[in-house]
């Protein structure tokens, strides 16, 4: 039986390279986004399938019929300011997206899971999750939070077949970085190389960027029968910075 992944944020980036791994993998893969038209078009390339979904609104999402064999929960935003400027709202936002989102998905998921003895939960985590940086307080504080939910799913999921762990890159090679590369090059009058290896990479060892299909293999391995003994981890992929 073909074996069924939803991947959030599957629309670009990370998330686009995740589904595309998994539907090359031989999984037939759900596209969950809010850009419905990015979404059709990556379900379009790998034979997927589409869920237009706003996974802020989690009051919607709690009623949400949530039937997979894999979980990949990668939907994210950034906002950047200091904690005693920092829009509530946006605060707000971030939890209910990237730490209540995921618990909710999962807690709709773990049924089917249990009944087939068998699933995969993999959570696209940061370097933030494991450690802080200045002006990121709902980004990490809602990375800090999926990494507790990923642990306890993990436990609790052990004797029924289904794994649960984190992936943690560094800064990814996404539309998102490229345009905080460009303007950071432009605020400095410094290349767009400098930008990377001066002041985005200081921390890690390796001067580069992730590439969305490293993450991708990371979370192809993980979502593996291989990866049956890995469970409750926090996998980084983030060049040694975490090493420090």
């Amino acid at each position: 039986m073909t074996r069924r992944a939803i991947v959030t944020g599957g629309a670009s980036g990370i998330g686009a390279a995740v589904a595309r791994r998994l539907a090359a993998d031989g999984l037939r893969v759900v596209v969950a986004d809010r850009d419905a038209d990015a979404a059709s078009r990556v379900a379009a390339d790998i034979g997927g399938e589409v869920w237009a979904v706003d996974l802020s609104d989690t009051g919607a999402l709690q009623q949400a019929s949530v039937e997979c064999d894999v979980l990949v929960n990668n939907a994210g935003v950034q906002r950047v300011a200091p904690v005693h400027e920092f829009d509530p709202e946006d605060f707000r936002l971030i939890q209910r997206l990237m730490l209540e989102a995921p618990f909710l998905l999962a807690r709709a998921a773990l049924p089917h899971m249990y009944a087939r003895g068998w699933g995969r939960i993999v959570n696209v985590s940061s370097a933030h999750g494991l450690r802080a940086s200045a002006f990121k307080s709902a980004y990490v504080s809602a990375k800090h939070g999926l990494e507790g939910l990923s642990k306890v799913i993990a436990l609790e999921g052990a004797e029924h077949g289904v794994t649960s762990n984190c992936v943690n890159p560094g800064y990814v090679r996404t539309p998102l970085v490229e345009a905080q590369i460009a303007d950071q090059a432009r605020t400095h009058g410094i290349g767009e190389n400098e930008v990377v290896e001066k002041i985005m990479l200081t921390r890690s060892a390796v001067k580069r960027l992730v590439e969305p299909e490293e993450v991708a293999a990371l979370v192809s391995f993980l979502a593996s029968d291989d990866a049956g003994m890995v469970t409750g981890t926090a996998y980084t992929m983030d060049g040694g910075w975490t090493a420090q």
